[in-house]
């Protein structure tokens, strides 16, 4: 089985997103468990769960900074062109 690609990961909804990553979570706890138990048949899907979630993560993480960033221009560009010159007015100015 091939590693999961992340364009994969890119075209789910934030929602799906969350599904997806609480999910993978949830098979690498099992697989713990199985290991633990000495049940587990396939080691290398540890590989495959890791790399799947640290995929999931790092869109989530892309879309909050995506969203920071936005929210960060938009407030920017609502305050007055005076208060965002960070220079000191000379004295003939104030």
């Amino acid at each position: 089985m091939a590693l999961p690609k992340i364009e994969d990961a890119r075209s789910l909804s934030d929602a799906e997103l969350e599904q997806e990553i609480l999910a993978a979570k949830r098979q690498l706890f099992d697989l713990r468990l199985q290991k633990a138990t000495k049940r587990l048949e396939k080691p290398h899907q540890f590989k495959h769960l890791k790399h799947r979630i640290a995929q999931l993560m790092t869109v989530e993480r892309e879309r909050q900074l995506a969203k920071q960033k936005e929210s960060t221009d938009t407030s920017q560009s609502d305050t007055p062109q005076s208060e965002q010159s960070d220079t000191p007015q000379s004295e003939s100015e104030a």
